[in-house]
């Protein structure tokens, strides 16, 4: 039987509607290819109410507009080829009895859901599936509303990290948000994973900032937090939403910023120190103070026709320049900071300073949903807890060096982070944690062989840093999603499969995902490559066999 009910004013979809669903589903079979568009359609247009016809926000392969919608926040060039797989449709909502509709009707016409927000997920596991499948677009639904007496906002996932900084910095002198540096990140996905940035070390992840949302289930119900529960409420802050549902909506505090923030960008080459440098930094990065964010970029580089290593140390401070400068001269002298490196600006500022913008560009960039440049890429993740050596660090840049084009970039712990239960969130990276490694390799050329080349690089580098990085479980980042940790397969392997890559991701916590995912979705209708796995749904597919 499929739940219709509706809450918190959607319209209540009429009898006929209903039966209309029914028959249809009777009809269709759950385990066939691709559905009838014109069934599917008309399934569509039955359950969803709004002033606006869910008709003309839907996109087959024989309209015209398909392919630039499909190819528009599609953000890694890898899932961007002729071979990969197409959605049988594309839906992108503007009211939520369109999600609703899309639930129901693909429901019945044995469709898998892709929810796509900003099309970063590093695998593309958000817009392309080997099953017959349809893209939940929210591109459309990018509301962002404040509350300036609670320093409180709501806002929809189809917004980016841009938009939302955008509208921050025009209510607020005094306001930000600790989320990522990369503006064209779709909040959808960033929240629900976790969510990092360089205010972490001050407030946390953005899930640590996240007190209610709205969302629409498996059975078509709109919950918000009082009525999807607080196991719910606890998976969705970074368990990953599209293994729960579609996540429409997200309340979040604001965090307190000064007026004026200090920043720095540095560089140095393997022949200027950078083995000390780096060494350096790994003990003093996650605890120097907690109002300070050094990143570290590794990468190797061609110096004067040699091969060498350079790295990139850029930072975030929440204070003026004069105190910046005065703590890392105490605290990092290695580091070589002068005074006139180091710049005060405001927050929104360091937001353009971060995301490699010119100094002095319009703020009116954070509205741009567009990347700066699109790639072929692949990423993974580690954690290390113990300080690596310097003879081991220069034994990373040889194989660096050796590998040609990976680069590593190092992101400090410590300050809130440390703080924080790894039981709070099902994001469980917390104390214990010196950095995380986000390795990176992107190319410009098509096909098969670049791919193969380029992706055997990252996986040779990540291989040889297992001696340096946590173990028991190696953990990673559930927002660089590495589908090489392992994926659900079909059948009674799928919920040891998953615990292979779910403890990666959430360690302790991966069981009480799967408890609440049991319980809200049991039948596992919310599902792909590394969804969170229902124990009824897994123990179903036993009997079958």
């Amino acid at each position: 039987m499929i739940c219709l009910i509706i809450e918190m004013g959607a319209p209540r979809p009429s009898i006929l509607s209903l039966l209309l669903s029914l028959v249809l589903l009777y009809f269709t079979s759950a385990n066939s290819d691709a559905p009838n568009t014109n069934t599917f359609l008309q399934c569509l247009s039955l359950n969803s109410h709004s002033s606006l016809p869910i008709s003309s926000l839907i996109f087959t392969p024989t309209n015209s507009s398909y392919p630039s919608v499909l190819q528009s926040y599609i953000r890694n060039l890898r899932f961007n080829s002729s071979t990969t797989p197409k959605p049988s449709f594309i839906i992108t909502p503007t009211h939520i009895s369109h999600i609703q509709a899309s639930i129901i009707c693909s429901k019945i016409h044995g469709l898998q859901i892709r929810i796509r927000s900003g099309g970063h997920d590093y695998d593309g596991l958000s817009y392309t599936s080997d099953q017959p499948f349809a893209i939940l677009d929210m591109f459309r639904l990018r509301s962002i509303v404040f509350d300036s007496e609670n320093a409180t906002v709501w806002i929809d996932s189809g917004a980016t990290l841009g938009q939302l900084y955008y509208q921050i910095a025009k209510q607020s002198k005094f306001h930000g948000f600790p989320a990522g540096v990369c503006p064209t990140v779709g909040v959808g996905g960033h929240f629900s994973g976790g969510g990092y940035g360089n205010l972490m070390r001050k407030y946390g992840l953005s899930v640590d900032n996240v007190v209610d949302a709205i969302m629409v289930d498996a059975s078509g119900n709109v919950l918000d937090r009082e009525t999807m529960g607080e196991d719910l409420f606890w998976a969705i802050r970074g368990g990953g939403g599209a293994s729960f549902g579609v996540i429409v909506s997200w309340k979040i505090n604001l965090v307190i910023v000064p007026k004026r923030v200090s920043v720095f960008r540095l560089q140095m080459t393997l022949e200027q120190g950078v083995t000390d440098i780096v060494y350096k930094w790994q003990l003093v990065a996650n605890e120097i103070d907690d109002e300070l964010f050094i990143r570290v970029v590794v990468l190797p580089s061609i110096n004067e026709g040699q091969m060498t290593i350079k790295a990139k140390f850029v930072a975030l401070f929440l204070g003026n320049a004069q105190r910046l400068f005065d703590l890392v001269n105490e605290k990092f002298p290695e580091l070589g900071l002068q005074r006139e490196e180091c710049l005060e600006m405001s927050w929104v500022e360091s937001v353009l300073f971060w995301a490699n913008y010119a100094n002095g560009t319009s703020a009116d960039v954070l509205l741009d949903r567009m990347p700066q440049s699109e790639k072929f890429l692949k990423k993974k993740s580690d954690y290390v807890q113990i300080p690596i050596s310097k003879d081991d660090l220069e034994g990373i840049w040889k194989k660096m060096m050796e590998l040609e084009k990976p680069a590593m970039t190092f992101n400090p712990y410590g300050g809130r982070m440390s703080e924080i239960l790894e039981s709070e969130t099902p994001f469980p990276h917390r104390a214990g944690n010196v950095f995380k490694i986000q390795y990176s390799v992107t190319w410009k050329e098509g096909g098969d062989e670049a791919a193969h080349t380029n992706l055997n690089r990252i996986r040779k580098l990540y291989d040889y840093m297992t001696p340096y990085v946590s173990n028991s479980p190696r953990a990673s980042y559930l927002n660089y999603r590495d589908v090489d940790l392992g994926v659900n397969q079909m059948g009674s392997a799928s919920y040891s499969e998953a615990r292979i890559w779910g403890n990666k991701y959430f360690k302790s916590n991966f069981d009480r995902l799967v408890y609440v995912k049991s319980v809200v979705d049991p039948e596992d209708f919310f599902t792909y490559e590394q969804s969170i796995p229902s124990v009824a749904a897994w123990r179903n597919s036993m009997l079958e066999e």
